[in-house]
């Protein structure tokens, strides 16, 4: 699927230089991994050779082609498998992109992040698009770029479309042309703050209401029976027994109200909900490298970085936090 128009002059990636001053943001289609490996390998050298710090964080498969791809330059650049560091696409911006930044504060930083491959589930998706959205909001004015490449072969023509709606420039082949369909990043990410699906109908389904005298540490320990029951190694126990507990720790300590815990197992996963009467209205809250005493927003961070997928959705009434841990690892 072709989204793009060619360029009258035949330029390519003229766009991404003129915007070397700010924040760039292009999306590229390939077709075949030739197509793949001559843009993302041109973008990496251009990168190096203007002394730029550049990372590269896509699945692991293609970064071990783009390594061979680049020889001994691969030394050079900070690699990532985005199937590992990314697979909660919420944990994306600040513990892979923005860490990679403000490492190198002062300088312009170019990154390859490829978070949406077709392995990807219907779950995930959601959170996916919010993420490549949400990318404009919290590196807007930061000198940076960050190209995402999505696979023209094997994704739905949704997923080109969403990405046409959530990168401002759109590059194919020879061909370079500022999206039409690029859309307010605030309000496409809150078009995907959807109601979470219910669980399926033959899921054994335990639930908790809790309050400050169960507090967090009986909801830890609610979490962690039922999770040691499900089959999780223990180091991964810990981690969804920790998630959960902060995010009903917010519960207590930011609502009037007493929260709700669900817990079930589907598709090979522990699913742990929590539903409290808490208002959440800032669109990066979890997803920046938390500041000290930062509140709600470093625990939620913290969610973010233990599960394998957090979704939510957050209204006039309360929020739901969704967090899901693989079975096995």
């Amino acid at each position: 699927m072709s989204v793009t128009a060619a360029r009258s002059d035949g330029g390519v990636n003229s766009d991404i230089e003129a915007s070397a001053v700010g924040f760039a943001h292009p999306a590229l289609f390939y077709a075949d991994m030739a197509g793949y490996l001559a843009a993302t390998v041109a973008f990496i050298t251009a990168g190096l050779d203007a002394g730029e710090p550049v990372m590269v964080a896509v699945p692991g498969p293609n970064l071990d082609r783009i390594e061979a791809e680049l020889g001994g330059r691969s030394e050079q650049v900070r690699t990532a498998d985005m199937t590992v560091a990314g697979r909660n696409p919420g944990r994306i911006i600040g513990s892979v992109l923005s860490a990679f930044a403000d490492e190198h504060r002062g300088r312009r930083v170019r990154v390859i992040g490829e978070p949406i491959w077709a392995g990807r589930s219907t779950t995930e998706y959601p959170a996916c698009v919010q993420h490549e959205a949400l990318i404009n909001v919290a590196f807007a004015g930061r000198a940076a770029t960050i190209l995402c490449p999505y696979d023209t072969r094997q994704l739905a023509p949704q997923v080109l479309l969403d990405a046409a709606r959530t990168h401002p420039v759109l590059i194919e082949g020879a061909s370079e042309t500022t999206s039409r369909s690029y859309a307010d990043p605030l309000k496409l990410a809150a078009g995907y703050n959807e109601s979470l699906p219910e669980p399926d109908s033959e899921a054994d389904v335990e639930v908790l209401v809790f309050d400050a005298a169960i507090g967090a540490r009986g909801v830890r320990r609610f979490v962690h029976d039922r999770a040691v029951a499900a089959g999780l190694s223990p180091d991964r126990v810990s981690a969804i027994r920790c998630a959960v507990g902060e995010v009903a720790l917010n519960t207590i300590m930011h609502t009037a109200h007493p929260g709700i815990v669900l817990v079930w197992v589907q598709d090979a996963q522990l699913v742990c909900e929590v539903k409290d009467s808490g208002v959440i209205t800032d669109p990066l809250v979890g997803r920046r490298v938390p500041a000290p005493h930062d509140g709600a927003g470093s625990g939620l961070f913290l969610v973010n970085s233990l599960c394998d997928l957090v979704r939510s959705h957050h209204g006039e009434h309360g929020s739901t936090t969704r967090m899901y841990m693989r079975v096995a690892a």
